[in-house]
């Protein structure tokens, strides 16, 4: 039940869960919104709402924690493109505000039976395989969400995946179509290919001191060592404070009081089904289809088979009516509606015709949950009032310690002596990194940004807080620095040597590949020519597209090729996996197709997926001309030398 869930909101658990699993837009969780800039100025406008940096800068750091989850220990800062990344978090929020204000325009809603549906699905909320209630109110707690803002958020999220499910499904696809498709897709082709390597020329290839130093002359400006810098710095994390003690009875009695009404109480529910007769074009007529319809249910009539029938909602007529829980004052459905359910006295009773703006309802209601008060003495209202205290506790000794923390880092910014001192924190260091990112905190984007802002770097004070979890704060200060400088070279020797005997050995084959085209274009066979170069034509047999263990490039080349003629064959060559080149011969082109007398049923399917997709993104273009979207650019990120 959707009261059950919202009534009992508490308790921590492991951070990130949430964000990980289900995956919140924009969201952000614990203590990292305890500093905020007091600029936060609009970057993109879509319709009547606004994106802030503020709120790209969070659903930035939320994708780039993400990342690291997923990867775990093969994350690499130094291959994330910071900016285009924020460029594509930006444009993805874009995208959703555009198909959240499209969807309300058009008339979407999620109510609470979809709601419940969907959350008691998520697997981050169950336990043992089904719903529970304890690990949703929890991880809503550890994230700092309300029920109601989580809840209209995911409503918001239902209400665009109503939308999209309409764009998505009117694709069309006829098996002609299919039939095309099937033909290219199955298709098969028989090739030979010669595959010249550039290692194997490599111990032909002699490189001068005189080509390694015109080389570094011309590379010379990418030749730089980029700035990198150390920190120091002290860490406050809540996981890491002393737990309190478990409070007396009194205390949790007074607790108790205090959250009785709103975290251990459950109102009156009702579930509902109805049936809803549209006024169309003749109001007297519905009223007249209303009444005859409930006559039929008092005559014995089933309530869910005509509602299957004759309802005109369509959002719930398939399921023989059912709305789901329908709160008193929720807001979800009229008040004349609202109030024809709660007049009802018992589950199975059934309203006469309820007119509202909608048209008429045929109301039953199918369930009635009683308004209950779970008693102090009950074991899980004990453990979620200790629980609740312990993490008030713990709330209070974080925040006081937070404040304690700014305020000591601002007061002796030129050491973290005394704020390691004061609060009981140890200094730390972290290695050498760029602006690219490095290990442990230095992974962090927020860090790196103040690692190499103007405070840290130049000035040399102690940063403002910075949160790198949803449980940690950092205070960081330059330990030492390295400014970019220009590499000599005797320092890039090697690798310059390296990349010019790569280049040569690669001129080497790719020439050998040419002259091996033009014999076989002449008339010798893949056999010959083979022979000739001490190599061995390679021969995979009939392949399609999709056949693994060959490489894309290969297959792309391959199946880029003209036909055949019935006594010649095509021939190309191509730049493939690793470096190398490849000639080949293509000998015999068959195309795909149906055994006799069977569908293209998963043609059908796959094609669909292709053009629903196309179609949305058509969709989406066409929206940004409905909706305005005015974009400011965004600050470029620093380059990093190589």
């Amino acid at each position: 039940m959707m009261q059950q869930i919202r009534d009992s909101l508490n308790g921590p658990v492991i951070v990130g869960v949430l964000l990980l699993i289900i995956g919140i837009p924009f969201a952000f969780s614990g203590i990292e919104g305890y500093f905020q800039s007091n600029a936060n100025p609009p970057i993109a406008k879509v319709g009547d709402s606004k994106i802030t940096a503020d709120q790209l800068n969070r659903a930035y750091e939320q994708r780039y924690r993400r990342l690291q989850q997923l990867l775990g220990e093969n994350f690499r800062a130094d291959q994330i493109n910071s900016q285009r990344m924020r460029e594509s978090v930006l444009q993805e929020m874009v995208q959703t505000s555009l198909l959240q204000q499209q969807a309300k325009s058009s008339g979407y809603r999620a109510g609470d039976a979809a709601l419940r549906d969907y959350l008691t699905a998520v697997p981050a909320f169950q336990e043992n395989g089904k719903f529970s209630t304890q690990r949703y109110k929890e991880l809503l707690a550890q994230n700092s969400y309300t029920t109601d803002s989580f809840e209209a958020q995911q409503r918001d999220t239902l209400m665009v995946e109503q939308l999209r499910d309409v764009v998505l499904g009117s694709a069309v696809v006829t098996p002609d179509d299919a039939k095309l498709a099937l033909r290219l897709s199955k298709q098969e082709r028989n090739f030979q290919y010669l595959q010249f390597e550039p290692a194997k020329y490599l111990a032909d290839v002699t490189v001068t001191p005189e080509q390694i130093a015109a080389r570094y002359e011309e590379r010379k400006a990418s030749l730089q060592a980029p700035e990198r810098i150390k920190l120091a710095f002290v860490e406050l994390a809540q996981s890491k404070l002393a737990k309190a003690a478990a409070p007396s009875a009194d205390i949790l009695k007074t607790l108790y009081e205090a959250e009785k009404a709103t975290r251990f109480s459950t109102p009156e529910t009702r579930k509902a089904s109805h049936i809803l007769i549209n006024f169309g074009a003749d109001k007297e007529a519905a009223r007249k289809k209303a009444d005859d319809l409930y006559a039929q249910l008092k005559g014995g009539a089933n309530f869910a088979e005509l509602a299957k029938t004759a309802s005109d909602d369509p959002g719930s007529k398939n399921k023989g009516g059912d709305l789901g829980i329908i709160k008193r004052g929720d807001g979800l459905l009229p008040p004349k509606f609202e109030s024809a359910l709660y007049g009802l006295s018992k589950a199975g009773d059934t309203s006469e015709p309820v007119e509202t703006e909608f048209g008429f309802h045929i109301i039953k209601l199918t369930e009635l949950s009683d308004a209950r008060t779970q008693a102090f003495e009950e074991a899980d209202v004990q453990k979620a009032l200790t629980d609740l205290y312990i993490n008030k506790e713990l709330q209070l000794q974080i925040q006081e310690k937070s404040k304690q923390l700014e305020q000591l880092a601002f007061e002796s910014d030129a050491s973290l002596e005394p704020v390691a001192k004061e609060l009981g924190l140890t200094i730390e260091t972290t290695d050498w990194f760029t602006r690219a990112g490095g290990a442990g905190i230095a992974a962090n984007p927020a860090v790196i940004e103040a690692a190499f802002s103007q405070a840290v770097l130049t000035d040399g004070v102690n940063s403002k807080p910075i949160s790198v979890d949803a449980d940690r704060l950092v205070v960081v200060r330059k330990a030492e620095y390295e400014a970019p400088r220009q590499r000599q070279l005797a320092e890039v020797e090697a690798t310059l040597r390296d990349e010019l005997r790569n280049e040569q050995a690669r001129a080497k084959a790719v020439a050998d590949a040419k002259a091996a085209l033009e014999a076989l274009k002449s008339g010798k066979t893949i056999e010959e020519v083979a022979a000739s170069l001490n190599l061995t034509a390679q021969s995979p047999g009939p392949s399609t597209r999709s056949r693994s263990g060959l490489g894309l490039a290969l297959l792309d080349a391959v199946f880029k090729l003209p036909r055949p003629a019935a006594t010649t064959s095509s021939y190309g060559e191509a730049s493939i996996e690793g470096g190398a080149t490849a000639v080949i011969e293509l000998k015999t082109v068959v195309d795909g197709s149906l055994k006799p007398g069977t569908e293209p049923a998963g043609e059908l399917a796959s094609i669909r997926e292709a053009r629903a997709g196309a179609e949305f993104n058509a969709y989406h273009e066409a929206l940004k001309k409905l909706i305005k979207v005015e974009l400011k650019e965004l600050p470029a990120q620093e380059p990093v030398a190589p």
